[in-house]
C-alpha cells in the first residue's frame, strides 16, 4: 500500500469516527448552533476528486449546510505537537489533528 493509501484510509476512518484524531472546532463552528449538523455533514462527505485531492489523502473538503459554508482540513504532527508529523502515514509517530471551520475563517 502506497503511503497516499495509507493516509487516505488513516483520514477517512478518523474522520468518518471522530476518533484517532484530535477534532478543533473554530469559534465560528461552535457559535453556529448547528454542531450536530456540522459533524455530521463532515463526517459524511465523501466528493473528492483532483480539484479538492490532488494527492487522493482525503485531506480536506468543503461542505454546505443551513447556507454555511465550511471547511475541514488534517493536519499531521509528532506526539508532542511541537513539529510536523515524520510520516503521516505512520499512526505511531503521527497526532492527526481535524479541523473544522466556517469558509470565512480560513
Amino acid at each position: 500500500m502506497s503511503d497516499a493509501a495509507r493516509i487516505r484510509a488513516l483520514n477517512d476512518a478518523a474522520r468518518h469516527t471522530l476518533t484517532g484524531c484530535r477534532v478543533l472546532l473554530t469559534s465560528g463552528v461552535q457559535a453556529s448552533g448547528r454542531l450536530p449538523e456540522v459533524l455530521a455533514a463532515v463526517r459524511s462527505f465523501d466528493d473528492f476528486n483532483g480539484d479538492n485531492d490532488p494527492h487522493s489523502e482525503h485531506d480536506f473538503g468543503g461542505v454546505e449546510i443551513f447556507g454555511l459554508r465550511l471547511f475541514w482540513k488534517f493536519d499531521y504532527f509528532d506526539p508532542d505537537l511541537t513539529d510536523g508529523s515524520p510520516d503521516p502515514s505512520d499512526p505511531a509517530v503521527t497526532v492527526r489533528v481535524l479541523t473544522i471551520m466556517l469558509a470565512a475563517e480560513y
